[in-house]
C-alpha cells in the first residue's frame, strides 16, 4: 500500500534519502546532535554511553568527539579523556569532583590565578579548605600534606614566574601519601614530557593521577577554540570524574572539536618552532640592558632548569622541549610606566591572554600580588610574559629592539 503524501514541510523535515555510508576522507566527519535517534524502544533502554559503545545524548559524545577524545590520550598517554569547555572548566571539574566539604586542597603559590580564584571565592563556601606550597621545595609540601588532604595541584613549570619543579619527586610524594595528584600539562601539550610516565621508560611506574589540558592553547594552535580535557589512566578515578562531568552537564561543540582534530596533525612541528624562536628570543633579551633575568625553563640560569633538563631534556633529539612561552624581568631601575611604553610599542607581538597560537603575545604583570609569599628565585622588578608565535624570529627580534629603545633609551 502506497504511503500517504505528507505535506512538503513535513516531507522536508522527516526527509528519507541517507546517504551511503562508503565515503572516507582524511579528516573525521563533523557530527552535531543534541538529539540521538534510537531504531526502536529496545535499543533505548539497552544504549550505554559511559564505556562509550554507544550513543545516547549529544552530550554525552558523538562519533567527533570520540575521536578527539582518543586522540588525545595518545598524544598525552592516558587511557580515558574527557572534554570540557576550557581549560578551566577542566581544573573546575576536577575539585568538584573529588573535593567535598570537609576536604583540603594543596595549590602550588605560582599556579594559574583562576585555579586559586577558584578556590578561594567558590569552593571555601562549600567547606573545603586550601593551603599554598612552595613547588620548588618537596618538603614543603610534605609538612603541608594532612589527614584532610585530597588533591594536590601541580604546575610544571608555575604561571607566569615560569619555575620547573621537581614534578617526579611531588607526585612521588603524593603517591607515597596517597593523595590524589592533578597536573596543569597544558605547557607540556604531551610534547615535553608524558604526565603519566615520568620516568620515560615506558614502565609508567610514576605517574600523575589526573592530567589537565587547556586545548585551548597547542592542540587547537590558532587562538580561536576554547576548549579543555581532564585525562586519566585509572578506570575507577575516570568514572568518578565522568559521572562528575555528566552531572555538571559539560559539552564541547562539533565544530569546535573538528578545528582541535584539524590541528592535532601539526602540533609536534608548531610546538618545536614556537619552542625554537622562544630560545632564541630569550637569549637575545639575556643581554638587553634593560633586562635582570630571563624565566625560560630551558636556560640554565633559570629557576629549576635542572628538572626540566632530566624530564624534558630528552625530547626532540637531546635538544629538549620547552614550549614557546616565557618571561622576563625589567631592571627596577625603569618604572611601571616605561615597561608599559615597551609593551605598547611593540607591532607584531600583540596584548593579550593565552598563548599558542600563530600571533606573538604580551602581557605585564604584578607578580607580587598573584603570590601570597615572596618570590627569592626572582630578581627584583617588573615581569613581562611573552608568547612567541610563529612568526620569523628575525621580525620578532627588530620588534622587540624597537619598542625596547622607545622605552628604555
Amino acid at each position: 500500500m502506497k504511503q500517504a503524501a505528507y505535506d512538503l514541510t513535513t516531507e522536508l523535515v522527516h526527509h528519507s534519502y541517507q546517504p551511503p555510508a562508503d565515503f572516507v576522507s582524511l579528516l573525521p566527519p563533523v557530527h552535531k546532535a543534541s538529539t540521538v535517534v534510537f531504531p526502536n524502544v529496545a535499543a533505548m533502554r539497552e544504549r550505554r554511553w559511559l564505556d562509550k559503545s554507544s550513543y545516547t545524548y549529544g552530550l554525552h559524545g558523538t562519533p567527533t568527539t570520540y575521536q578527539l577524545e582518543e586522540r588525545l590520550c595518545t598524544l598525552e598517554g592516558g587511557k580515558q579523556c574527557l572534554l570540557v569547555p576550557s581549560g578551566l572548566a577542566a581544573i573546575a571539574s576536577v575539585s568538584l569532583s573529588l573535593l567535598k566539604a570537609g576536604d583540603e586542597v594543596l595549590i602550588p603559590d605560582n599556579a594559574y590565578g583562576p585555579n586559586k580564584s577558584l578556590t578561594e571565592a567558590e569552593l571555601v563556601q562549600w567547606g573545603i579548605t586550601h593551603a599554598y606550597y612552595d613547588p620548588m621545595n618537596v618538603a614543603d609540601l610534605a609538612a603541608r600534606i594532612t589527614k584532610r588532604t585530597r588533591l594536590v595541584w601541580i604546575e610544571a613549570p608555575g604561571s607566569v614566574s615560569m619555575e620547573f619543579p621537581d614534578l617526579p619527586a611531588l607526585v612521588a610524594l603524593c603517591r607515597e601519601r596517597g593523595v590524589i595528584s592533578a597536573l596543569d600539562n597544558t605547557w607540556g601539550a604531551g610534547l615535553a614530557f608524558k604526565p603519566f610516565d615520568l620516568d620515560g621508560d615506558g614502565s609508567h611506574r610514576l605517574g600523575v593521577d589526573v592530567s589537565v589540558h587547556a586545548l585551548t592553547k597547542y592542540p587547537s594552535g590558532g587562538g580561536d577554540v576554547l576548549m579543555g580535557s581532564v585525562m586519566t589512566v585509572n578506570q575507577a578515578l575516570h568514572m568518578r570524574l565522568k559521572l562528575t562531568h555528566m552531572r555538571l552537564g559539560f559539552g564541547v561543540s562539533g565544530n569546535d572539536s573538528e578545528t582541535v582534530l584539524r590541528s592535532l596533525p601539526s602540533i609536534a612541528l608548531r610546538y618545536r618552532a614556537h619552542d625554537q624562536g622562544a630560545r632564541e628570543l630569550a637569549r637575545w633579551l639575556q643581554q638587553q640592558p634593560a633586562v635582570a633575568q630571563v624565566l625560560h625553563p630551558a636556560l640554565p640560569e633559570s629557576p629549576g632548569h635542572a628538572h626540566w633538563a632530566k624530564l624534558c631534556g630528552a625530547a626532540n633529539g637531546g635538544q629538549g622541549a620547552a614550549a614557546g612561552l616565557f618571561s622576563v624581568v625589567i631592571d627596577p631601575r625603569h618604572s611601571q610606566a616605561q615597561v608599559d611604553v615597551l609593551c605598547d610599542s611593540l607591532r607584531l607581538f600583540k596584548l593579550g591572554y593565552s598563548w599558542g597560537g600563530p600571533v606573538s603575545l604580551v602581557v605585564p604583570y604584578e607578580i607580587e600580588t598573584m603570590r601570597a609569599r615572596p618570590v627569592p628565585q626572582l630578581q627584583p622588578g617588573t615581569v613581562v610574559r611573552f608568547n612567541i608565535g610563529l612568526e620569523a624570529v628575525e621580525d620578532l627580534r627588530a620588534d622587540l629592539a624597537q619598542a625596547l629603545a622607545k622605552a628604555f633609551g
